[in-house]
């Protein structure tokens, strides 16, 4: 049998009326993308990227976030500095990032340099807010953190012997990173007490002949100390007043060309260290649409990738666009959300050349002049998964925003509307109360419309309200088949790309604590 002949008796051929619930749940699990077999699995992904899913120890997020989005940050995070240690990039650009949950940890976890960028001047706002706070917790995380790596690689010597390789190596780094900074700076104050070349090129050199573990000695030994203390201080300077030497040293030798280099290079050096300790991330606001340049965004943009997690609306088809069509971009991680915010190509029968819409993306739909409409979309923001663990929809009021529509119908003859009633329900006493409420979100007049009258339209379709639960089940029950098409629309659209080495689905979180729990993420060939 076809799928087709299969399912052919959900529904009634002359009336086209649902016959068979039971059949109609089983369609529509058929044609889950858990059932499609479309999917690659998490931990292939983590083992063709970096050898096996192993997460990453260290800051625990749920100290500063709620459950849901700890849950989501960790699994992201861990995946998306497996792809940029795999591509050989440091730099990643949150898209749609709001208050920094997963810019931050991507930051202080795995010291990537991460642009959050969002449109909204108060998520950046609540990001440099806390970025702030974060800040005084920085030092410590960092110090747990590798602490717990050096704890890993110890207990587990013969299991993980490369890992524990690279994890203190990393450590080292860190701590190589460090002192070589302090060294480069205290050359600097030096040089400002005794300026020549013939002790520029004695540092050097002893530089060049000094061990790891020198430096590594030298990061934790009290004069490294006071070095940083006389630095805390020169920092309140402006950068210029340790960079290069008065006009009044007339009776100093003439500057070689070398020190200058190495001198603004050691300005540099400090005013990154500067940074990055101030900084967690760099939270910007912009809008992103599909013609964006980053690079008037980014001023010191390179080889990157770009991130979403939970990208509203087109945001996420327009994070692809971007992608495909930069060549800096090496890899995309994007999570998408709130499909009834999509713009659809054929949902409205009007010529619209120049707009770049959100659906559909991939040139088959496109061909076919797809539509899903917005009861679809809606439908499609569902959660299944949560409504069988047990969190029931919220019948009331779904039943209250019925009758409300109905009386906008009925009494003021208003039928579309570009305005919102938005959380209503939750802020209101009564049915009364919510209908005067939302008429005035609405700009109608409630004054015509006495309480009695509001009453009976409650008391007329009140014995419907389990009629409108059971049909706000089945359509619980058709959300992932929607969610299938939109999201497989965006997959067909990476595979059209001639610059893609591989794209694909992952579910990356447990759909229960976030019900939007599935990635498109792509890699771009090496030579793009």
């Amino acid at each position: 049998l076809t799928d087709d002949d299969m399912f052919s008796s959900v529904f009634c051929e002359n009336s086209e009326k649902l016959i068979n619930v039971h059949l109609f749940a089983l369609a529509a699990k058929y044609y889950s993308l858990s059932s499609l077999g479309v999917c690659t699995p998490l931990e292939d992904i983590l083992e063709a990227l970096k050898g096996d899913s192993q997460g990453a120890t260290g800051i625990k997020p749920d100290e500063f976030m709620n459950n849901k989005k700890s849950h989501e940050v960790q699994v992201m995070s861990e995946l998306v500095d497996n792809i940029a240690n795999y591509c050989g990039i440091r730099q990643v650009i949150d898209i749609g990032s709001g208050k920094g949950y997963l810019s931050s940890f991507l930051s202080m976890q795995y010291n990537l340099k991460v642009y959050g960028i969002d449109s909204s001047n108060s998520n950046t706002h609540g990001a440099h807010e806390r970025n702030r706070k974060l800040k005084k917790h920085w030092r410590a995380y960092q110090s747990r953190g590798r602490a717990n790596l050096k704890c890993q690689s110890l207990e587990k010597p013969n299991d993980r012997a490369v890992e524990s390789e690279i994890k203190y190596k990393t450590i080292n780094e860190e701590l190589l990173n460090n002192a070589n900074i302090l060294q480069i700076q205290d050359q600097v104050i030096m040089q400002d007490l005794v300026p020549s070349c013939e002790f520029t090129e004695m540092s050097t050199s002893q530089t060049r002949t000094e061990t790891e573990a020198d430096l590594v000695a030298q990061a934790q030994s009290p004069e490294s100390k006071h070095s940083e203390e006389v630095l805390a201080i020169l920092n309140v300077l402006p950068a210029d007043a340790v960079e290069v030497f008065s006009s009044s040293h007339s009776n100093w030798r003439k500057i070689c060309e070398e020190e200058k280099v190495q001198r603004k290079m050691a300005s540099l050096k400090t005013k990154a260290r500067k940074s990055s300790e101030s900084n967690l991330y760099f939270p910007l606001t912009s809008s992103i649409t599909a013609e964006t340049e980053l690079s008037d965004i980014i001023t010191d943009l390179e080889d990157c990738m770009m991130v979403g997690l939970h990208t509203c609306g087109d945001l996420a088809a327009n994070t692809l666009r971007i992608f495909t069509a930069k060549p800096e971009i090496k890899a995309v991680c994007s999570v998408g959300c709130c499909y009834h915010l999509l713009s659809e190509q054929f949902e409205i029968q009007e010529e619209c050349c120049d707009k770049v819409w959100g659906f559909p993306m991939c040139q088959y739909l496109k061909d076919e002049e797809w539509c899903c409409g917005r009861n679809a979309r809606m439908s499609a923001c569902l959660a299944l998964e949560r409504v069988a663990a047990g969190q029931m929809l919220p019948t009331e009021s779904l039943f209250y925003r019925a009758v409300l529509q109905v009386i906008i119908e009925e009494i003021y003859g208003v039928t579309r509307s570009d305005r919102h009633v938005g959380k209503t329900y939750s802020k209101s006493s009564s049915f009364i109360d919510y209908v005067r409420k939302s008429l005035k979100k609405l700009e109608l007049d409630d004054s015509k419309l006495p309480d009695s009258c509001i009453m009976d339209y409650y008391e007329k379709y009140k014995h419907r309200m389990n009629e409108l639960e059971a049909f706000n089940m089945l359509k619980v029950v058709l959300a992932p088949c929607i969610e299938v098409l939109i999201l497989l629309d965006r997959l067909c659209y990476l595979k059209e790309q001639e610059n893609i080495a591989w794209s694909g689905l992952v579910k990356l979180f447990d759909p229960v604590k976030s019900p939007r729990c599935y990635a498109v993420i792509a890699l771009k060939k090496q030579s793009c």
